[in-house]
């Protein structure tokens, strides 16, 4: 499952400026150059049109609908990582990590990290 992951990663690391990405032919690329703010207003765009197209389904929409939607959302997901020197690779690690752990742990377990973090501050 995760080998479209890493090549659409490969490509998206491709479209980066310093790699040799153009904006004038690429959307990647554009997004890029206009920076870190485009990239998360994108992402924050595509979590509404997710949860809208979610919504919709309630109301007898075409499921599939919500599936383009989340595409479109891991998409810009991938980019805003990429940016940010982070690689799907490491969300799926996480999500390995997390395997077999209840939610309510999980939370537990962020807590305790977090309290950690700050007393030895």
């Amino acid at each position: 499952m995760s080998d479209i992951l890493h090549r659409l990663a490969e490509i998206i690391e491709s479209r980066k400026l310093d790699a040799g990405g153009d904006p004038e032919k690429s959307y990647v690329s554009r997004l890029f150059q206009k920076g870190d703010d485009a990239i998360l207003e994108k992402v924050g765009e595509e979590a509404t049109e997710s949860v809208m197209a979610a919504k919709d389904i309630r109301h007898g929409a075409d499921p599939n609908k919500l599936v383009y939607e989340c595409a479109d959302l891991w998409f810009h997901s991938m980019i805003m990582l990429s940016h940010f020197g982070l690689t799907p690779q490491q969300v799926l690690n996480e999500l390995a990590r997390r395997e077999g752990l209840s939610g309510i742990e999980e939370m537990a377990n962020r807590k305790l990290a977090q309290r950690e973090q700050s007393e030895r501050r």
